[in-house]
């Protein structure tokens, strides 16, 4: 027996699974409670299965209905992208590109690019989010963003990766610090030190706590702070230590008394990748950032090439 999925229902479901809420999925539908809850009985009785489990806190989504999330976020998408194609014969591109990225990649090379791209696309927005690198790969395979910037180069069904740029995670210290004698050294070897760390929603965050955690290990951050220039300023300050990325490092290590230490671990060393799913799929105007993106990755090389050669 054929299924026919109405697009409202869709929508409605990924509303409510993104708030937890029916209430909130609703109101974000434009729908009265009473109808929405409504549509999700008849679906679910459609389906012969529940999408979500209830309770006094709200609700969440059941295998089933990760399932059904999972397809109708893609469908949605797609729709979004078929009208961005067919306005592209119209008067202008209208449009909405979303974008996550890692840490390094959100702080130190997006802003750039968005700017020029956004200068060329006066009608189409951006939606930038930083996220853990196999976050950023599992939002472009369900369909939440359609471009990724993440340190894997695997994984996902039907992803392709580009390459992209190649940074490294190092550890900056003020030049008094104990550990400012070392060139290079061993994560597992700071961990006695109090750390100055970017903000628990930073990737990078999260991401230096599972280094340590793998290592039976605990990071002590001593503070939290919002950028990379801060962090370093913290550093220079006696506070404490940090990993940030080497580009970021180097622009503060004129002004401020640091110390830059390689890390030895392999996880330091970061390659980062462009990954998108179906590229040929994807709206004009969002292949046009991921060539702009692959541009830029060709100018970094040229540019450290020509800084060897200087060398």
């Amino acid at each position: 027996m054929a299924m026919h999925f109405d697009l409202t229902d869709m929508q409605l479901m990924v509303n409510v699974a993104s708030a937890q809420s029916m209430t909130k999925g609703a109101e974000r539908s434009f729908l009265s409670l009473p109808a929405a809850s409504n549509r999700v009985k008849n679906l679910e009785n459609h389906l012969g299965t529940a999408l979500f489990y209830r309770n006094s806190q709200g609700v969440t989504l059941t295998p089933s209905g990760e399932a059904f999330i999972r397809h109708a976020r893609i469908v949605l998408r797609q729709l979004e992208h078929l009208r961005g194609d067919i306005q592209e014969y119209a008067s202008g591109v209208k449009g909405r590109v979303r974008v996550y990225a890692n840490t390094t990649a959100m702080n130190e090379f997006m802003p750039n690019i968005l700017a020029s791209y956004l200068g060329m696309h006066r009608d189409v927005n951006v939606e930038l989010r930083e996220r853990l690198s196999y976050l950023v790969v599992k939002a472009v395979a369900d369909g939440s963003a359609d471009i990724g910037i993440t340190a894997q180069e695997g994984g996902g069904e039907n992803i392709e990766f580009l390459p992209y740029r190649t940074d490294r995670l190092v550890l900056v210290t003020h030049r008094d610090h104990p550990l400012a004698a070392n060139e290079s050294i061993n994560f597992d070897e700071t961990l006695a030190y109090d750390y100055v760390g970017l903000s628990e929603t930073s990737a990078i965050h999260a991401f230096l706590l599972q280094a340590a955690d793998d290592l039976g290990r605990v990071l002590r951050f001593r503070v939290e702070v919002s950028n990379f220039e801060a962090a370093c300023r913290m550093v220079a300050s006696h506070v404490g230590i940090g990993v940030i990325p080497e580009t970021a490092a180097r622009r503060y290590i004129k002004d401020l008394p640091l110390k830059l230490i390689s890390l030895n671990d392999a996880w330091a060393l970061r390659r980062l990748h462009i990954c998108v799913r179906q590229f040929d799929r994807l709206p004009v105007f969002a292949k046009e950032l991921v060539s702009l993106l692959v541009k830029d990755a060709v100018t970094s090389q040229e540019e450290i090439v020509e800084d060897e050669k200087n060398d």
